[in-house]
C-alpha cells in the first residue's frame, strides 16, 4: 500500500514538478511560522495571544510563489551542471549553494517580507540581520546539503530541502523576531 501511494506522489512530482515542489515548500514554510507562533503566543505567552494570520499569509506567499519555484529551478540547474556525487562535485555544489545562492535567498526573504509588511525602508531589516542569519545558515545548511547531494534523488531535492527548511524557517522566524 505504501508503495502505491509513493508511486502516485512520484507521478505527480514528475508531471508537475514546479507546482508540487512549491506547494510542499510553501506548506513547510507555513508550518514553521505556525509552530513559531504556537510556541511564542500560546505556550510562552501569558496571557495567550491570537495567531497572526497576516504573518502566516506572508510565509505562504513567500514559500509558494518565491522560494519554492526559485529553489526548484536552482537545484535543477545545479544537478544538471554538476552531475554526480563525487567529493569534488559535492563540494562545488555546497560552495555554490551556500555562498552564491543563500545570500541571494536571504536578501530576497528580508526584502519580500519588508514589502509585504509595508515597511518604508525595505533594506533596513536585511542590513541588520543578514550577517547573523548567514552565519546560522552556514552551521545548519552545510551539513544538511551534504546529505542532500550525497543521498537524495534529484526529483526529491526540493522536498528534502523543504523538510530541512521546516527546521531552518523556525530558526529564520526566530531571527526575524529578534531586535538588533
Amino acid at each position: 500500500m505504501q508503495r502505491y501511494y509513493f508511486g502516485i506522489v512520484k507521478k505527480i512530482f514528475n508531471k508537475h514538478p514546479v507546482i508540487s515542489n512549491s506547494i510542499v515548500y510553501g506548506t513547510l514554510c507555513v508550518g514553521a511560522e505556525f509552530s513559531q507562533q504556537a510556541i511564542n503566543k500560546k505556550i510562552l505567552s501569558y496571557p495567550q495571544e491570537p495567531f497572526d494570520a497576516k504573518a502566516i499569509g506572508r510565509y505562504t506567499i513567500y514559500g509558494v510563489t518565491v522560494a519554492g519555484p526559485l529553489l526548484f529551478v536552482w537545484y535543477k540547474w545545479l544537478d544538471k551542471k554538476f552531475a554526480g556525487n563525487s567529493v569534488r562535485i559535492i563540494t562545488k555544489k555546497l560552495v555554490l549553494d551556500q555562498f552564491f545562492m543563500t545570500p541571494q535567498l536571504l536578501i530576497i526573504f528580508y526584502v519580500a517580507m519588508s514589502i509585504m509588511e509595508n515597511k518604508t525602508n525595505l533594506l533596513e531589516e536585511c542590513k541588520q540581520k543578514f550577517l547573523p542569519t548567514f552565519k546560522n545558515s552556514c552551521m545548519f545548511w552545510l551539513p544538511a546539503q551534504t546529505m542532500n547531494f550525497l543521498v537524495v534523488p534529484p526529483a526529491f531535492r526540493v522536498v528534502y530541502v523543504g523538510t530541512c527548511s521546516f527546521a531552518w524557517v523556525n530558526i529564520l522566524c526566530w531571527i526575524k523576531r529578534q531586535e538588533y
